[in-house]
């Protein structure tokens, strides 16, 4: 064991507390009991690991301490006897869970706590809010920059979603009903399956342009939402949108390693290095967007996908189709109209036609409540303001954008493309879509 550097137990639980909760969540059947106890376990740490030292799997002894805590309480309940008698075998198991071997055979823990936060007794707001606090491992405070609304709204939300699924006697449980079963078991899983695709969809894009923090990128919340996407695109083969999100993430997660630099920088989509680019990933995206069109969805993550598969095709971002792309937006904006995809599609008009008829589909959104204190839409009026040769303007509109991000790696970026506005050396644009889809969890796949 070594001693906690500052704040390592804090990062740790950050990163482990979805399994956690997940885990305790499986013997406690109640996704608020479970996330009480995963922080009483945070908490043991605390008091534990300045004396002893962190352990050596430090993840392995906060999930170790919150299972204990969740039997101790099964024992003291005398009615989930024969319960605790299921959990005792669990526990002599080992930790790794196998593989589903068919549709009907999920053994997930994340996937299963997904679906349980998505429960249809809970509204589309209440579902994501508390799925990207519990697997997410987000805070309020996060999942309310993400949604662009008060603090106080989102821990209402969650506050009830919890009360909700506790009175309502939700199962911890994937529904298993697939076309042709009975109605009430066929409702009971696409009653869920939007917000669930959507869930997973903004888990992984916290972990690719996270809300706040030194580190623009959160890998392990990538590679989660993209290890469930692809579980459940095993789960739901006939579901062609299931394969819309797992094409879009898998090409969106293929362009990691060129995303920042040695220190950790953002490095904007004109400038990364695609050799960087994991073609392994690419041609994955490509066969499930495939699979997406065999069954006939051009819903809004598979038109998402679309867009970037049209990126991987460009060998260089100079031919980059970006009339396509353009038209692409417009017709996700007629699937799934909101001002972020509008955003979105203002940058590839810009490219398609010009910066001048980009500005002006910009100016448009100045009014929408939605994107007020958005720092995408100041930072890409900016760089049109910029390629317009008006370099005063530029520079205002960077600095509020700087001033209006949480992320200090989008902050630095934002400051120096302010600094240099006077003296433009590039004229690509910054594509706004680092978490552009936040606004309302529909965005644009336009991503650095």
């Amino acid at each position: 064991m070594t001693a906690p550097a500052p704040g390592a137990v804090e990062t740790v639980f950050r990163m482990e507390s979805p399994r956690i909760i997940a885990a305790v969540a499986r013997i406690v059947r109640d996704v608020g009991i479970a996330e009480e106890i995963a922080q009483d376990a945070f908490v043991a740490a605390l008091e534990q690991w300045p004396r002893t030292g962190v352990p050596d799997r430090p993840a392995a002894w906060l999930t170790a301490a919150a299972k204990n805590r969740a039997v101790d309480l099964v024992r003291r309940r005398e009615t989930y006897a024969r319960k605790l008698a299921e959990v005792g075998r669990e526990l002599t198991e080992e930790s790794h869970d196998p593989e589903p071997s068919g549709p009907g055979d999920i053994d997930d823990d994340l996937l299963r706590l997904i679906f349980t936060a998505c429960h249809p007794v809970l509204s589309a707001e209440a579902r994501t809010a508390l799925t990207l606090r519990l697997v997410g491992g987000l805070r309020t405070d996060e999942i309310a920059r993400a949604f662009l609304v008060p603090e106080a709204t989102v821990a209402q939300r969650i506050v009830r979603a919890k009360r909700t699924l506790a009175t309502a006697g939700v199962e911890f449980e994937v529904p298993y009903g697939q076309v042709g079963d009975p109605p009430d078991e066929v409702w009971g899983r696409a009653a869920r399956l939007g917000s669930v695709l959507d869930v997973i969809y903004l888990v992984f894009n916290e972990g690719y342009a996270a809300t706040a923090g030194d580190d623009l990128l959160r890998p392990a919340l990538c590679e989660d939402a993209l290890r469930l996407a692809r579980v459940l695109a095993g789960l739901m083969p006939k579901e062609g949108e299931v394969h819309g999100l797992a094409a879009l993430l898998e090409i969106q997660a293929s362009r990691t390693a060129a995303r920042t630099g040695p220190d950790g920088r953002p490095v904007l989509l004109a400038d990364q290095n695609r050799s960087h680019w994991d073609r392994r990933l690419i041609l994955r995206g490509f066969e499930a967007l495939g699979r997406a069109g065999e069954c006939g969805a051009y819903g809004p993550y598979a038109l998402q996908a679309t867009i970037a598969a049209c990126h991987a095709k460009a060998p260089a971002y100079e031919e980059t189709d970006w009339v396509t792309i353009a038209a692409l937006y417009e017709r996700l904006a007629a699937v799934a109209p909101s001002p972020v995809v509008e955003l979105n599609r203002a940058v590839a008009v810009s490219m398609a036609e010009g910066p001048e008829a980009g500005l002006a589909l910009v100016d448009e959104l100045a009014e929408e409540r939605a994107l007020a204190g958005y720092h995408l839409l100041p930072s890409v009026r900016g760089d049109l303001l910029e390629r317009l040769g008006r370099p005063d303007e530029a520079r205002a509109e960077f600095e509020r954008a700087a001033s209006l991000t949480r992320n200090e790696r989008e902050r630095e970026l934002l400051r120096e493309r302010a600094a240099r506005a006077a003296r433009p050396e590039r004229t690509a644009p910054a594509e706004p879509g680092e978490r552009a889809e936040r606004a309302d969890g529909r965005g644009a796949s336009e991503a650095r």
